[in-house]
């Protein structure tokens, strides 16, 4: 199975390639735009795995939550391709693919996803047992209090360090931790998997501040 899985939509850009157990990865962070250079990547691994996009079985991307440039990016590119060669498409939350990813890397079973959303707020992501249970917007002071079997990542843990630990209870947490294509590819699999009917009859993005995005339609 050939899976092409892309992410733009944090301060990172990923993109992986999946190709019957073999992988192709691409990321990039600290780069301004890094969401520009998704295209580029794209031709890298499809080089490099020595296929070409019309031979895509699924085309898994972060639908959101994150930046609205990044958002759009993703989801335009995966309509794109997936419009032009007839390609299923999976999206996932992006609060989803930072949960997974950490619940992979420390064991843990409950995570506390906290994303810089600008404007004195976060997207806001509890992962528990392999599932995002909770996902919104929220100011850091005012997110509820968690057990302390929870540890915390994303770059919100940075930007409002002491608001949202004093707010959450979290003591261990890790905010450079973002959303990787790796794992895209995996939650893809898994899914397949349970159910062949799971896929998007089209890319769509989710905004989780409609009024920005509604603004910045206009």
């Amino acid at each position: 199975m050939n899976i092409l899985a892309i992410d733009t939509c944090t301060e990172v850009c990923s993109v992986c390639l999946y190709q019957d157990g073999k992988w192709y990865s691409r990321f990039i962070k600290d780069r301004i735009k890094a969401s520009s250079l998704i295209l580029p990547l794209c031709d890298e691994v499809f080089s490099q795995a020595g296929i070409q996009a019309q031979n895509l079985d699924l085309i898994a991307y972060t639908k959101g939550p994150g930046s609205f440039t990044g958002v759009r990016m993703c989801v335009g590119i995966t309509q794109g391709i997936a419009s032009a060669y007839d390609i299923p498409t999976l999206g996932f939350s992006t609060l989803e693919v930072v949960g997974f990813g950490a619940s992979q890397k420390y064991a843990v079973n409950n995570i506390a996803v906290a994303l810089d959303a600008r404007m004195g707020e976060i997207y806001w992501g509890l992962y528990q047992d392999q599932t995002l249970i909770v996902e919104t917007l929220k100011k850091p002071d005012e997110v509820d209090p968690l057990s302390d079997d929870f540890i915390g990542v994303g770059m919100g843990f940075k930007a409002y360090e002491n608001p949202l630990v004093t707010a959450s209870g979290v003591i261990e947490y890790h905010a450079e931790f973002y959303p990787m294509a790796e794992n895209l590819v995996l939650l893809g699999l898994a899914k397949v998997k349970d159910d062949l009917t799971v896929f998007d009859k089209l890319a769509l993005p989710l905004y989780l501040r409609n009024n920005v995005a509604v603004k910045s339609l206009k």
